[in-house]
């Protein structure tokens, strides 16, 4: 409630000051909105994250509380000033290895198994360090791309957060737990005010400090299960799937949208209109109608994948939870072109 009542208070303010000052999200050829809108709702997002993780939290019982601040921090002060000023995506790149390294290095919540999936079981400290740092920015990166339409990025990171954090809790790891819900409660306090039609957007200030969190919590959930014994009461088995399964909308998309820009040969920072929120939209749903179908749809992945870990190998896991969006996206994808044929891939 914390995270929520400062987030929900700070964004009128926000707006305002947007207004006064001509801080607006300028709409193109791209974009989806219509008008100018503020970009800096990611500002509310940070406070509210920030005061409550830190007046609710016990530095004691989290020891790496300061570097996960420090981290959060770096990537608050690049977005706003990509927020403002537009900042190169290599340099955006530079920081967020800056701070996944930071985490990584200073609090070692990083990778270290495979679980078996294929065959692969424990990995090099090297290894464990590039592809920690490498998960990290992806999934950070991810949510900044599914920022597409309203109220899309923050459901699917109250939907992720709110899943991390009632596992947290229900293992006793009450630190983590309050960390996820304090995200969970800034983004439930910003989407009153970024549900279509947006009053305020979270920008990149918001969106890599979500992709961020979520990420740091991913890991940690995926590292917490290596700790416990195989019997244990709430135990995931399949934890990699699990984990891709929680977070299917923006992982699949992202690597959906990069696949088809090097297929026609774009940079695949390229921005267009292939994400799978465009799709629908061009199809005629609205915003709501389409962040409610995707969240749904994260909802449906998410209980697939709890419910089906015990009962399935890890690669058979993983080749349906693959499956399922690739062939829904082939459909969408088909039928838009059907459509409204003058929009091509």
């Amino acid at each position: 409630m914390t995270a929520f009542g400062i987030s929900f208070l700070f964004i009128p303010a926000i707006v305002r000051i947007s207004n006064v000052k001509h801080l607006f999200d300028e709409p193109d050829e791209r974009k989806v909105h219509k008008d100018s809108i503020p970009t800096l709702g990611g500002v509310a997002i940070f406070a509210g994250l920030i005061f409550s993780l830190t007046f609710w939290s016990d530095q004691k019982l989290i020891q790496e509380l300061q570097y996960i601040l420090a981290a959060i921090m770096i990537l608050f002060f690049m977005g706003i000033k990509d927020d403002l000023l537009t900042i190169r995506a290599s340099k955006k790149l530079l920081v967020q290895v800056l701070a996944a390294f930071l985490i990584i290095h200073w609090t070692d919540i990083r990778l270290t198994t495979f679980y078996g999936l294929f065959g692969i079981w424990d990995i090099s400290t090297t290894f464990s360090y590039i592809l920690s740092i490498f998960t990290i920015v992806s999934i950070t990166n991810a949510f900044n791309l599914i920022d597409g339409i309203d109220g899309l990025a923050a459901t699917i990171g109250i939907i992720t957060s709110a899943v991390f954090g009632t596992w947290f809790a229900l293992m006793g790891s009450y630190q983590y737990a309050i960390l996820a819900f304090a995200l969970m409660g800034s983004l439930l306090g910003f989407i009153i005010y970024n549900w279509s039609p947006a009053k305020i957007f979270m920008g990149d200030t918001g969106s890599l400090i979500v992709g961020f969190v979520v990420a740091l919590l991913a890991v940690k959930f995926i590292e917490m299960n290596r700790l416990m014994d195989r019997d244990a009461h709430y135990k995931v088995l399949s934890v990699p799937v699990v984990t891709i399964g929680i977070l299917i909308i923006p992982l699949f998309d992202t690597i959906r949208v990069f696949a088809i820009r090097l297929i026609n040969k774009k940079s695949p920072f390229c921005p267009d209109r292939n994400h799978i929120h465009h799709i629908l939209v061009d199809l005629g749903f609205s915003h709501a109608q389409t962040t409610m179908f995707l969240g749904a749809f994260n909802i449906l992945m998410i209980a697939m994948v709890y419910l089906r870990q015990g009962n399935l190998l890890g690669e058979v896991l993983l080749t349906i939870v693959i499956m399922i969006p690739m062939l829904s996206s082939f459909f969408l994808s088909w039928l838009r072109k059907k459509r409204v044929p003058q929009l091509t891939e």
